[in-house]
Formats: structure tokens, sequence, C-alpha cells
């Protein structure tokens, strides 16, 4: 079977990693890829978000299927393209990834499918803003209404916080045409949680539960970020509040768009803020989250490609998927500077040692061969990961491997999972 990935990042390698470890005979193919997936298979040198390069190369080379993992491309129509030509292609159309593309549309859905979300108002203006931060009060929380990466979401606990983010959104453009709208969200309060989903346009079988760790700095302190860890399971999602999610959230947007003329296949990623009066959506995304793909694909038992297929070909069901019990914990390592500017280039020492502890595999993000040697690439570098069957453990095996790489600048969390750990303390002390 021949494959195509789209992406660079850790969530491609992730995804490059599980086809090849449930198929050991299949061609592999990345674009671009990084120095992890050059591992395991072939990159090419198209970008991610060159459509008519991917397209290009699809129609020479006729591939079984292309996985397509950032959500720029999905949203520029990669998938309609691919399609045209008669080439399968995982993800979803690039009318239904406005959900992921425009905040403002998602809002728009979720209000007519009566999806429980946080109040918002969308300006144009700093005038518009400051009247929209003044009627929701503080805390507050701006969004750039298109993709920005993962950081054009600001939480602003003061009136200082939020006219900085209005200057950065709407005065100096820092995330220039994404920003055109910005949406300004009341707050809620909760704990945050990934539910992710396959999705054949009809069918839902949602994936094990993660959570992200946004902010930069322990404690989720400091600016948002792409992500800087994530572990899976969630002991707050239990099985019941996946069901709830499932059958307020995710089966009600997929039948608004469906009433729209929007089949929407692939892969419907949830975030979302567990309340006391139950689950608010977020925001959408459209496609595997990063660095969530690297906890939830080690803990899948059953051959991805089979479930996208079917995704593809409207046969999903819940039998396709399953899970072994085992946690699983990622620490990402990132440049000095990150998410501001960073140097690229650095060496990367130690991967073959933090690769021989136990249940450990390193994913590459933002790397790159430089002759033989790994160097540094992006802001986001590493996704050291590990996975076991004790959760404390488990954590412990990805940090020693964390300790075991080496490259000039290199920071990194030291709290992931401490939600997770802390429950687990709790209900030693209660038994």
């Amino acid at each position: 079977m021949k494959i195509m990935i789209i992406g660079n990042g850790g969530r491609e390698h992730a995804i490059a990693w599980k086809v090849r470890k449930d198929d050991s005979s299949a061609d592999i193919f990345c674009a671009p890829g990084n120095a992890g997936t050059a591992s395991i298979g072939q990159n090419v040198n198209i970008a991610a978000d060159d459509v008519s390069g991917i397209v290009k190369w699809a129609a020479e080379n006729k591939p079984d299927l292309v996985i397509v993992g950032p959500e720029v491309p999905l949203c520029g129509g990669v998938v309609d393209a691919l399609s045209e030509i008669g080439v399968k292609a995982f993800g979803p159309c690039a009318a239904a990834a406005r959900l992921e593309g425009s905040k403002s549309f998602a809002k728009e859905i979720m209000n007519a499918a009566a999806v429980p979300t946080a109040r918002c108002r969308i300006v144009r203006t700093p005038q518009e803003a400051q009247e929209a931060v003044s009627e929701f009060g503080i805390p507050v929380v701006l969004k750039a209404d298109g993709l920005a990466a993962g950081k054009g979401v600001f939480v602003c606990q003061n009136q200082a916080e939020a006219a900085e983010a209005i200057d950065a959104l709407l005065v100096t453009k820092s995330f220039g045409d994404s920003a055109c709208d910005v949406v300004v969200e009341e707050y809620i309060d909760g704990e945050e949680a990934s539910i992710l989903a396959f999705v054949d346009g009809e069918r839902i079988v949602p994936l094990a539960s993660a959570q992200d760790h946004k902010r930069l700095k322990n404690r989720d302190e400091g600016p948002n970020t792409g992500g800087m860890g994530a572990y899976s399971p969630t002991p707050a999602v239990t099985d019941d509040m996946t069901a709830v999610v499932q059958h307020r959230i995710l089966e009600p947007v997929v039948m608004e768009l469906k009433k729209r003329g929007i089949d929407y296949k692939g892969i419907l990623y949830a975030g979302i803020m567990l309340t006391e009066n139950g689950p608010r959506v977020l925001e959408f995304n459209c496609r595997f989250g990063d660095p969530e793909t690297q906890v939830i694909l080690p803990r899948m038992e059953s051959p991805l490609v089979n479930a996208m297929f079917a995704c593809i070909d409207g046969s999903l069901s819940a039998d396709m998927v399953r899970w072994r019990p085992d946690p699983c914990v990622c620490v990402v390592m990132v440049s000095g500077g990150y998410p501001g500017k960073y140097d690229k280039g650095m060496p990367i020492h130690g991967l073959d040692e933090a690769a021989r502890i136990e249940g450990v595999q390193v994913f590459h993000a933002g790397t790159k061969l430089a002759n033989t040697e790994v160097v540094s690439d992006g802001g986001r570098v590493l996704g050291v990961t590990a996975v076991g069957p004790v959760l404390k453990d488990t954590v412990a095996n990805a940090y020693r491997a964390v300790l075991k790489i080496k490259f000039d600048g290199a920071e990194y969390r030291t709290d992931i999972a401490y939600r997770a750990l802390e429950h687990a303390k709790d209900n030693e002390n209660e038994n």
C-alpha cells in the first residue's frame, strides 16, 4: 500500500509511525516530513500548503491514500482537489474545514445546532473589541477568527492583558488577515479536555480522550503555544462524559453541516471545557491534534488506516477502533524563545539513548537532517512520549528520556500530566 502523509510536525511523525507499525510493508511518503519521518519512509520536498504540488505528485504517483495532517491544506481544499483526480484523502473538504478556519463560522454552526459554548461577539475594530470586553467583563477571551497556528488566543485576566490582546490582534495586526475578524468571548471556567472522533459523514466514533497543556510554563502560566505536552486518557473524561460530548456536541454539529449540504468526513476534534454545568465547546479542529496525536495513537490497538478508509467510504463502525488501557504521556521540547523568535539549526544529541528507555518513542516535530546530523528546525522540536501500565512511572520514563536529549536553548515543562497525577493521588488517599 502506498500512503502519502502531508505535514512536517510531531503529529505527522506519529501518524507515519503508527502506519508503519500496522503495516511493515507500506510505502510511506511524507510531504515535506522531518528527520523523524525520514527514518520511516521517504520525505518529498513539497510544502504542506502547496496544494497544487501535492495534487501533481499524487496524480503522478497514485497513492492509495493521502493523510492530511495540518489545518492549512485542509482549509485550502486539498481533499477536494485530490478527490477530483480520484485519489482518496483522509480529512474534511474545505467547506467542512471552515469549522476550524473560521471561529465565527464555528459559532454560527454551534448556535444553530444548540451546542453549548461561550457567548461571544464578532468585532473588527479596537473600539468594538473594547465594548465587547466591557460587556463580558474580566476575565475575557479574545481570538483571531482565522488560522493562527494555535497562538491567536488570548485569555485575559485583567484590563492590561485585554488591551495588549486588542493591540496585537487589531492594531499592530500581529496575526495578519487571520484577525480581520476577532471573536471576543465570555470566560468559562473548568478543566479542558480534547475529544477527537472519526466521522464518516453520519456515524461518529470517539477516540481515546486526551488533555493538552497549551501554556508555555508550569501550572498553565505564560503565553499560549501550539501545545507543550499531553496525556491520555484524561480522568475527567469518563465514558459517560464521552457519550454526552458525542450526543450533545459532535452529532448535532455533523448533522447541522449535513443540513447545509456539507458532508463531514475525517477527524473532528472538540476542545472542551468541563464546567459545573456540563461540557462546553472552546473550539473545533478539523484534524488530529498536536500533541494529542502523539499520546492517542500509541494507545490505539486497531489499524489506523482501516478506520480512515471507513470514514472516506462511509462504512465506519465502533468495532473498528480498539484501545490499550495503558496511559501515554508526551513532553514537548521547544526552542528557546518559543512561541516568539527562536534560533534554528541547533544540533540535537541523545536521541538514541532516549529511545532505549522502556516504553519511550521520540516523535520529531521541528527537526531536519543537515547531512547526517539531526538539527532543530522549528519552535516545537520534539515530542518525547512514553507509554506504560502505571501513570506515575510513565511520566517518570518520559522525563528520564527528556534528560538524555540535549540541544542549545532547549526548554520544556516539568509538570505534564499533573492533573492526572493529582487525581491518582487523591484516589490513593481515598482508598
